[in-house]
């Protein structure tokens, strides 16, 4: 039941995704040069002093880093995702708070995937007002940022107990 609930949570992030970045890309202008990242038009408040939209074209990962590595961004993300995705199959992971960190690594992982192949660059839009060099993201990377932090914790708190024997709840008997 969980992976089921996981897999639709992962679907409806996707497409709200998807649709952020239709609704961005139709309501700004395109970034043209010199802007070849940020478009011209001027950012829009979300919530006042705290987000602002805008649109970015990213041909990066995070921070820009690996720019104009579209390929090898592709290839990369695709085998981690391949990775996340047969723990997944293989329920390696049972715990709920793993199962939750893989989905939305999943979601947000593809998310970007699909960018990087149509359209060679990501569309990003939120941007921090109070932290101005902070880079603009998107709903993906909201979801990779979140799905790996609670990865860490699943791995931290809960890995032990309920997922490393391969027996669920019971870690004493898978080291005898």
């Amino acid at each position: 039941m969980i992976y089921m609930l996981g897999g639709l949570l992962a679907t409806a992030l996707l497409g709200l995704d998807q649709w952020v970045k239709w609704w961005t890309v139709s309501h700004f202008t395109a970034p043209l040069p010199p802007h070849i990242y940020a478009t011209a038009d001027p950012a829009r408040d979300l919530l006042p002093g705290l987000v602002e939209l805008t649109r970015v074209h990213n041909y990066g990962a995070a921070w820009s880093s690996l720019s104009g590595q579209r390929w090898l961004l592709v290839g990369l993300t695709s085998l981690i995702l391949a990775a996340v995705l047969f723990a997944l199959v293989r329920r390696t992971v049972r715990h709920p708070l793993g199962v939750l960190a893989g989905c939305l690594i999943l979601s947000g992982g593809l998310g970007n995937v699909i960018d990087r192949v149509r359209l060679g660059y990501v569309v990003d839009m939120f941007h921090l007002q109070f932290w101005p060099s902070y880079p603009v993201f998107n709903v993906a990377d909201i979801c990779v940022v979140c799905g790996a932090l609670l990865a860490a914790a699943y791995y931290l708190w809960f890995y032990d107990k309920y997922d490393k024997g391969g027996t669920h709840g019971d870690a004493d008997t898978a080291t005898r």
